[in-house]
Order: C-alpha cells, then structure tokens, then sequence
C-alpha cells in the first residue's frame, strides 16, 4: 500500500493500468534553449521522479505556436500528451485570421508555471545606450533597422510589432527559429535590437555581449534593476508572459487533478523557484480553474492591445 500511494497512481474509467504505466510527452511551441524550453526541462525532471515515469521533451517551434498545438489537439486524451501553453498563443486568436483550433476550448488547463517580461537588447558595444538611442536611430533609417524575435505569434514578436506601432517607426520585425538564431542576427549585426527573455540569453548577458536597453514589464524586473521599462522610456506599452500546463481537451479530472499537484509541489520547492528566478522568470502555480479564467481574460485582453495597435490578422 506504501508503495501504491507513493506512485500517486490514479486509474481512469475503462483504463487497464494505473497513470501513468507509459512516458509523458511534453511538446513545447519553443525552440531548445529559450525560457518556456529551460524551465520545462526543469519542471520535467521533479515530475519524473514524483510520477515515477518518464517524461520526454518535443520541442516544436514555429507558426505561433500553431504547429505544436495541432500535435497535441490530435493526440489521445488520456495524460500522456502535455502543451507547454504561452501567452502567445492566447494573443495569437487575434493575430489570425483562422486558426485550427480554438485555445480557449481546445485544452484542459492544468496549471501555470511562469510569468516573465521580455528585455529589448542591444550589442555591447552598440553606440545606443537608452531606447530613445535606438527609436532615434530608427528613425534616420528605418528600412536597415531590424527588430529581431523568434517565431510570429511569439510574445516576443508581438513586442516588437508593439514597439513598431507605437513608435510609429516602420523598421522590420523579423521572426527566427530559435532564441539563439536572435542572438547570432544581434551580434553579426543583422538586427540592431533583439527581444527575448533574460533565460534565453543569459549567458551572453552575463558575458557582455548583449545589453538590455528595456523591459517589457508593467515594473522593473529585480534581475535588471537599472533596466527601465517601455513606459519609462516613452513607449506606452507593457508586456508580461506567462507558461502554463495543459493537456488536450477530454482528459479525465483525475488525471488533471494528479498532474496540478504534482505542479504545484514542484513550483512550491524553494530551490525550484530560485532557479527559475535566476532564469529571469517569476514561478506561479494555480488551479486548472484560475489558468481558464486568465486564458479567457488575455485573449479578450489582447484583442484590446491588437486593434489598438493596428496590427492585422494574417
């Protein structure tokens, strides 16, 4: 009986075998090395021990998001497929003009992991020093001024859409697989500024070769604290992410409630949630109920943000 407890196996109507008796797979929208792929490697470690099963990392960037989703839409819902789900995604319902599935109710939240602001970053040894350096610089040439992000649909890209629209300056946002991808564009000089997560490139950061001119934050984040925000800079706008847990539509209450706990311990660890501060991110666990309720809310949220910008759905 120990034994049985301490599995926290549960075993669904009709299942011939307690949960999970298999490896789980987690896709995640992201390329390797970004904040959403480094802290779900985390997460996937303390849920393989606490749910005594394997758990396998699928990394699917690209189309908003849009790629990865279809995967894990399509897949049994039986807890044995898992969506690293962005704030991006809630924003991408707005950003297109027709999606295959609708976020709010093609998923069964779980829990959110994370919430994060993105920092506008620069070459070392770049001539601008604030982001009204750079917006002026933008200005004398906007056709060589490049915005670099990952993938469209991205929170980072819409930040850069954001800055664009509200600067009213028309540079080029131009999307990347991978974060790393926007640290090469930055440092060859092919962007002049990047948007990405302080875990994406902390370790360029941390070595001088990249420095932040900006968050994205409704306040100052507590690893830049000299860094100021959009809107002390001049640009009204405040951008704040999040990462959460879900699984496909249909999946058993049980399984959903065995999975929330075990999120919810690991985010609970005082050494889990050091190291994702360190990582630049802020850990945040809740209810499936409470994720619904924020996911409904930013996608009206960003709706909002979207038509104020003027951005068009593609």
């Amino acid at each position: 009986m120990a034994l049985v407890i301490g599995a926290a196996w549960v075993v669904p109507a009709g299942a011939e075998a307690p949960y999970p008796n298999r490896p789980i797979r987690i896709v995640v929208p992201f390329g390797p090395g970004g904040f959403a792929d480094i802290t779900v490697r985390l997460l996937a470690q303390k849920l393989a021990e606490r749910a005594n099963a394997q758990v396998v990392i699928e990394n699917r960037p690209g189309a908003g998001g849009i790629t990865a989703g279809n995967a894990v839409t399509s897949a049994a819902p039986d807890g044995y497929t898992l969506f690293v789900f962005s704030s991006g995604i809630a924003l991408s319902k707005s950003l297109l003009k027709s999606m295959p599935f609708d976020p709010a109710t093609a998923f069964a939240p779980i829990s959110t992991l994370a919430q994060f602001d993105l920092l506008l970053l620069v070459k070392a040894d770049s001539p601008m020093h604030t982001l009204r350096d750079a917006l002026d610089a933008a200005r004398v040439d906007p056709q060589k001024f490049n915005v670099g992000t990952i993938n469209p649909g991205s929170t980072q890209n819409v930040t850069g859409e954001l800055l664009r629209s509200a600067s009213g300056i028309p540079m080029s946002v131009v999307p990347h697989r991978t974060s790393a991808e926007v640290l090469t564009s930055l440092l060859r000089g092919d962007t002049q500024i990047g948007v990405e997560t302080y875990a994406a490139l902390k370790s360029a950061i941390d070595a001088g070769q990249i420095r932040a001119l900006a968050s994205s934050g409704i306040k100052r984040s507590p690893l830049q604290p000299d860094v100021p925000t959009l809107r002390e800079s001049g640009i009204d706008a405040a951008v704040d992410g999040w990462n959460s847990l879900m699984a496909p539509a249909g999946t058993p209450r049980d399984i959903i409630a065995l999975l929330n706990g075990h999120v919810r311990a690991i985010i609970g660890d005082p050494d889990f949630r050091k190291r994702m501060i360190e990582l630049g991110g802020e850990p945040v666990a809740g209810s499936p109920e409470e994720l619904e309720a924020r996911l409904k809310s930013d996608i009206d949220m960003w709706a909002g943000v979207v038509k104020k910008a003027g951005l068009e759905p593609n």
